[in-house]
């Protein structure tokens, strides 16, 4: 018999002793969406030191943009070959432990960033920390889909996706402000003690009962259903895609057959491609070809995508949140759109020679294509079930992370063979981000047939797992 909560249970992001009714809009309460949060802030700072202080590492070691484009590319291939296995790892095992010691490991490998002798032993850090970086995203990503029912999922993973574009831009206003000021070495090595506090933080976070919360809501209770016991989070007697999961090729079969994450997956990837490509290099243009220095160029991009970003996502939060439900594949017609607009106001702006209108079509790219952030990632926990998740994510992440190490090094590439023109690079991939949005449009269609089958397989056949050995073994 699986026991239910205790009122000895400590920790962070744990339920009412009374239990859920699967209603609530936090269950678990807020504290999983905040550290959730950080955790991600820091991840995307940490890797985005390097590109406000390229300019400084150039000047250093004299590489070539290629090999700029290296230093993300890198990290982010190794990231790529990690997350399968990362995914197989989160449906089996204890999620927020898992994050704990994964952010802990590339606090520790960050301060070898910061006293690299020579670049080859730099680049070695970065790619060794493209490892950890990615592992955590799977386990995040499914632990939100316990934490937070549907109706609030859009605007949690817009949160805790918004820190990879906040990340991005604060990141970089640190490599180029602190750089400049204090040298590189500095910039990075300020990130140690912050990393191992956030890791401290998930440490105390509680693991939810795996599929639980899918569960609750396919019985649709008017009284709250008790919290079960849970040290791993997976359970052996829970119902059809809630317990323990099946084998790997298994999961990736039925990952396959889960179109809407297939229409998305490669969206996303070609979306990557173009953004981490144009807007890595995006502090370099400006000193190039507005002769900013590397601080003044980090702090306007950084400040700009950054505001734009996180309006964008809030607004994509609520705007998909209201046409759930109320059109087809409302979040997905929503993401859709704002892709096409964003990756029009991005060429428009690439084609400006003012910085005021340049920075001013950069924004409202941003705001647009920042909409598909909450929409498409709610989505993908909609319509894959709670006990493979966390390898859905990680296919999610495999192709999206393939795509972002790829765009740096294209531009950069191209940007060499033209003289050291950044633009020519640029103007490449944005055939790639006008792509994304049909893909992710394509998916629209199979949502809502299959994020219901999602539901129905939740539904148990049985009374509630944690009571089925009490409601047998009663006298009535």
């Amino acid at each position: 018999m699986t026991k239910t909560a205790s009122r000895g249970r400590r920790g962070l992001g744990v339920a009412p002793l009374e239990g859920i009714t699967g209603r609530e809009s936090a269950p678990f309460g807020w504290a999983p969406l905040i550290i959730l949060f950080v955790v991600g802030l820091a991840d995307r700072i940490e890797t985005y030191i390097a590109s406000g202080a390229l300019p400084l590492l150039q000047a250093e070691w004299g590489f070539s943009d290629t090999m700029g484009g290296m230093i993300m590319t890198a990290p982010l291939i190794l990231g790529a070959v990690a997350l399968v296995p990362a995914g197989y790892v989160s449906d089996r095992f204890n999620r927020t432990g898992l994050i704990a010691v994964v952010v802990g490991l590339w606090s520790l490998i960050t301060l070898g960033s910061a006293v690299a002798p020579i670049f080859a032993i730099f680049l070695v850090t970065r790619a060794i920390l493209g490892t950890a970086d990615t592992i955590d995203n799977p386990a995040s990503s499914s632990l939100l889909a316990d934490y937070y029912p549907p109706k609030t999922r859009a605007k949690v993973f817009g949160y805790v996706r918004l820190t990879n574009y906040a990340g991005i831009a604060l990141g970089t206003i640190l490599g180029g402000v602190v750089g400049e000021a204090f040298g590189w070495r500095w910039a990075f090595a300020c990130m140690v003690i912050p990393g191992l506090l956030v890791a401290y933080l998930c440490w105390r976070l509680r693991e939810p009962v795996r599929g639980f919360l899918d569960e609750v809501i396919a019985r649709n209770p008017s009284k709250p259903i008790p919290i079960p016991e849970s040290d791993t989070g997976a359970q052996p007697d829970r119902p059809p895609g809630s317990g323990h999961p099946p084998k790997i090729l298994t999961q990736l079969a039925y990952i396959w057959q889960v179109r809407t994450l297939r229409y998305v997956c490669l969206g996303l990837a070609l979306l990557t491609l173009g953004l981490q490509g144009i807007f890595y290099w995006i502090p370099s243009l400006l000193t190039r070809e507005f002769a900013l220095t590397a601080g003044e160029a980090s702090t306007l991009s950084s400040m700009v995508s950054l505001f734009a970003i996180c309006t964008g996502a809030i607004f994509g939060g609520w705007i998909g949140g209201r046409m759930h439900g109320a059109v087809r594949g409302g979040r997905l017609l929503a993401s859709g759109l704002g892709l096409f607009i964003g990756s029009a106001w991005l060429g428009v702006a690439l084609a400006m020679d003012n910085l005021v209108v340049f920075m001013s079509c950069l924004l409202l790219s941003s705001f647009f294509s920042s909409i598909a952030i909450p929409n498409t990632f709610a989505s993908i926990a909609d319509v894959v079930a709670a006990n493979s998740r966390g390898i859905g994510f990680a296919v999610l992440n495999f192709l999206v992370v393939g795509g972002g190490a790829l765009g740096p090094v294209v531009v950069g590439a191209i940007s060499d063979a033209y003289g050291g023109s950044l633009l020519t690079g640029m103007y490449a991939l944005l055939p790639a981000m006008l792509v994304a949005g049909l893909f992710v449009l394509f998916g629209r269609p199979h949502f809502d047939r299959e994020a219901k089958s999602v539901i129905v397989a939740a539904r148990p056949y049985s009374p509630p797992y944690h009571l089925r050995e009490e409601t047998a073994t009663s006298p009535n």
